[in-house]
């Protein structure tokens, strides 16, 4: 006990000079059921824009900074393993979408001895899952990455080092996300964000020291990352410990209910699944990329955390509509949902259209990033040349998958897990799928390859806003039958 003392004040203690630069009273959770709505919701999605940048930091020094200190090839190997990664992952890390809408929808309801077992069973599946995970990918890393056909030798050989190494980190990843999910439903996420902010200063410095000093190349860069994400799951953790409100961890307490994983799982594993197939059209993809070589999977790298600043962004409102949606639902407060609809629409629209431009208007200098200018400089023009072409295509338009995403963290908020499942999976994959095989199996150009996104987008958001109207319209009449009912 005194020792666990002693090391949640030593690690207050660092957090601290990150904690000043913000609000005083930063760590006060948000009203998502009485307060206004347009205010809160940027209250809370602006601390989570920064931490989904700091995240994106991570890995963006990573390939700065192999970019810089290696060559194209090293920059190929860490860009080649996001879309592997991803989808290795995302059906244990779309659990966490089950674990938000339980304690939003439980706290929302003043149901807070749910709240504490939903917070128990979270933290004791994410160990338990971050264990599996880290395992199964340090045995099938290779095999996945032949698959998919990453050029062989320097390429295939950095890729599946660095992915090797990055999954010995999959229980902190896991601890993390979910451990951030339950902050954020009872309306606190500013405190991840102190967090992030340490242990990104951390994975840039160490990414530094192990590729610059100590020439360890894409294995340093690797190193560094779960470091990182092992500090920010050891805050957030010892932050839940400390908590005295209804999300607080007591660690005797760590045990698998089976009526709140069977909760998280009716939302979860659908969320789960969509982001499943979701990576495997990206996998498929990234493997069509990889039969243009090197330099076209460095410019795809580059671009991709690019235009990931510009997602997560988006990303934040769509989690700011889960939350609010959760809450609202849990305390009858259906008068609120279309209200929540709008303002978290307009936002994603704003924030999608006025970033994207800007990431696609200053492509060519932020892609030299990336790029160690003492190599070839024909190479360095082909990898330019290579990320502006996925940059245009991809990031104007980008609001189109904001909607997408917000649509559909308002039907799992209403408790609708399965429709949005089902339509993003033949939106997204189905399309882009059938896009391969026609499209640019007729036209095989990159151009053409990217153009399946903001298609997919725009089919699969605009059938999701359809069904969001449905689910809600039912709803009402629901509501509005309940007095007649009675009477």
């Amino acid at each position: 006990m005194l020792l666990r003392y002693r090391i949640g004040r030593c690690l207050e203690a660092v957090a601290a000079p990150v904690r000043k630069l913000l609000p005083h009273h930063a760590h006060r959770e948000i009203d998502m059921v009485d307060g206004p709505v347009f205010a809160n919701v940027m209250r809370y999605s602006i601390p989570l824009i920064l931490s989904g940048m700091l995240q994106l930091l991570y890995n963006m020094a990573d390939v700065i900074v192999v970019g810089k200190f290696e060559n194209p090839e090293a920059v190929a190997s860490v860009g080649a393993t996001s879309s592997l990664i991803t989808l290795m992952v995302n059906l244990f890390i779309g659990l966490s979408v089950g674990t938000s809408v339980l304690v939003a929808q439980f706290t929302g309801a003043g149901k807070y001895r749910e709240v504490q077992d939903t917070v128990h069973t979270s933290v004791t599946l994410s160990l338990v899952m971050g264990v599996l995970v880290g395992v199964f990918g340090l045995i099938m890393s290779h095999t996945f990455l032949v698959w998919m056909g990453t050029p062989e030798g320097a390429v295939l050989d950095g890729a599946s080092l660095y992915m090797r190494i990055y999954f010995l980190g999959m229980p902190g990843n896991m601890l993390y996300n979910f451990g951030a999910a339950v902050m954020r439903s009872v309306g606190d996420t500013k405190r991840p964000l102190y967090y992030l902010s340490l242990a990104g200063v951390i994975n840039i410095i160490l990414n530094i020291v192990t590729v610059a000093a100590f020439g360890m190349g894409v294995a340093g860069v690797a190193l560094a990352t779960i470091v990182s994400q092992y500090i920010s799951a050891a805050l957030v953790t010892l932050n839940l410990i400390r908590s005295h409100g209804s999300v607080h961890l007591d660690v005797k307490k760590l045990r698998i209910q089976k009526r709140i994983l069977g909760g998280i799982m009716k939302i979860g594993l659908p969320a789960g699944f969509s982001s499943i197939i979701f990576s495997i059209s990206n996998v498929l993809i990234q493997s069509s990329i990889n039969s243009f070589g090197a330099n076209a999977m460095a410019g795809s790298a580059s671009a991709s955390q690019l235009e990931s600043f510009v997602y997560t962004g988006m990303n934040a409102v769509s989690q700011a509509a889960l939350s609010f949606t959760g809450q609202n639902i849990g305390a009858q407060r259906y008068d609120r949902i279309s209200k929540i609809m709008r303002t978290c629409s307009l936002v994603v629209v704003a924030a999608g259209v006025v970033v994207g431009a800007l990431v696609a208007l200053l492509s060519e200098p932020l892609l030299h990033l990336f790029i160690n200018e003492d190599v070839d400089p024909a190479a360095i023009a082909d990898v330019v040349r290579n990320g502006q072409i996925r940059l245009e295509i991809i990031c104007l338009p980008y609001f189109i998958d904001g909607l997408m995403e917000v649509f559909a963290s308002m039907l799992r908020g209403m408790g609708s897990a399965i429709a949005p499942t089902v339509i993003t999976v033949v939106g997204i994959c189905g399309v882009r799928i059938l896009w391969l095989y026609t499209i640019f199996a007729a036209d095989h150009v990159l151009s053409v390859l990217y153009v399946s996104y903001p298609v997919s987008w725009f089919l699969t958001a605009a059938t999701l806003l359809f069904c969001y109207f449905h689910v809600h319209k039912k709803l009402m009449r629901s509501v509005s039958a309940i007095p007649a009912a009675n009477a």
